[in-house]
């Protein structure tokens, strides 16, 4: 059995149930959807039949007696429980330690550095919700041309600007800056709005400025074959570009679905790289359990559409993180991630893997090359 395609989806943030560190980073108990379906029931029918309920017992997700898929989920390896970290390792590379936080903004000897490269003050500099700082310091914003800087629990510098008062170039410049005076955080993202006071909205003109992965990691390696890789929401951001053909950004899972299809319509070969990050960004952050199970709904509903353009594929589901949003935390959260592989033989257990590299050293070894981490499960496909 081969694969001219490969098409992976990392749902951002779903996770699957605590890992065993879970409490050492004050995630005890956090599990994204065993504690969704036991509070807010939902539809997933089209999951379940590809083994979602095989992985785990779910609240009203059924296990089938022979999923159509393969099915499992993954340990992260590296310490941490971020974007960049999930990410990274399933191309292939493992951190030694995790990227800085700062649970109490950044040092003010980076903020003065900061301001005097850019030429302007700043505000804000606390950990925050995207969407509540703008409407805190939007109108400061406004009047003064500051921009609003802040974080998370993530290693991330973001950085809030008006569009009609930071123009986009100018925002991306002054993330550019910050990207260099802060090169050991993960991320620092650009995150653009308009609107007027009381009415502030983000667009989909952020831009993330990742760490940049070292070399050898999947995506190079797939460079290296002249295997297309078509990278859709933020895949090619977090991986700086590095091994993609092509890229589309988007505005939200219903945009990434469509793009998704639109890729699968354009080329026959090569991998198309999903990230749908709703379940994240408009979410889980949030706390919005109603909107997180909506928009599992929303993709289950669409898998048919996906699968019935797939004719020599293999399928991937996975996620990078947890991110609950029945807890009362709004970070990430450390867990396992499920994992659905569409494709290859049916009713095949995964187990638990140890890695998130598993899956990139699947993908790796069906283009004919290897990264330096994780085993591959093709051959338990193709039984």
């Amino acid at each position: 059995m081969s694969f001219r395609r490969v098409v992976w989806i990392v749902l951002d943030s779903v996770g699957i149930g605590e890992m065993p560190d879970a409490s050492d980073y004050g995630d005890a108990g956090s599990d994204t959807l065993g504690n969704l379906a036991r509070v807010r029931p939902m539809k997933l029918p089209n999951l379940c039949v590809l083994g979602l309920g095989n992985i785990k017992p779910l609240n009203g997700l059924p296990a089938m007696n022979v999923a159509a898929g393969a099915y499992g989920r993954c340990a992260l390896a590296s310490p941490g429980k971020d974007t960049t970290t999930g990410h990274w390792e399933m191309a292939g590379i493992h951190l030694e330690k995790p990227f800085p936080t700062y649970p109490h903004g950044f040092p003010s000897e980076t903020i003065d550095a900061f301001e005097e490269r850019i030429g302007r003050k700043t505000l804000g500099n606390v950990v925050a919700s995207g969407t509540e700082i703008i409407a805190q310091l939007g109108d400061e914003h406004e009047r003064t041309g500051s921009p609003i800087v802040y974080t998370s629990a993530d290693s991330v510098f973001q950085i809030a600007a008006h569009e009609e008062v930071i123009p986009i170039p100018e925002l991306y410049r002054i993330c550019e800056i910050a990207r260099e005076l802060l090169p050991e955080v993960g991320r620092v993202i650009a995150r653009p709005f308009i609107g007027a006071s009381g009415h502030y909205t983000r667009t989909a003109n952020r831009h993330d400025y990742a760490v940049p992965p070292p070399k050898g990691m999947l995506l190079d390696k797939l460079a290296e074959r002249n295997v297309k890789v078509h990278a859709i929401g933020k895949i090619s951001d977090v991986f700086l570009g590095r091994g993609v053909s092509q890229s589309d950004k988007t505005k939200s899972n219903a945009d990434g679905m469509a793009k998704t299809l639109a890729a699968m319509d354009a080329t026959k070969e090569g991998m198309i790289f999903v990230n749908l990050v709703d379940f994240d960004q408009n979410f889980g952050h949030r706390n919005d359990v109603e909107g997180y199970a909506q928009a599992l709904e929303e993709v289950d509903e669409w898998i048919p559409s996906l699968l019935a353009k797939s004719e020599d594929d293999l399928v991937i589901f996975n996620a990078d993180h947890g991110c609950d949003p029945t807890t009362p935390s709004t970070d990430h959260s450390r867990e396992y991630v499920p994992l659905l592989v569409f494709g290859g033989k049916s009713g095949v257990s995964l187990g638990t893997r140890s890695t998130l590299s598993d899956i990139g050293q699947t993908v790796a070894e069906i283009f004919g090359t290897r990264i330096d981490k994780g085993e591959s499960f093709l051959n338990a496909l193709r039984q």
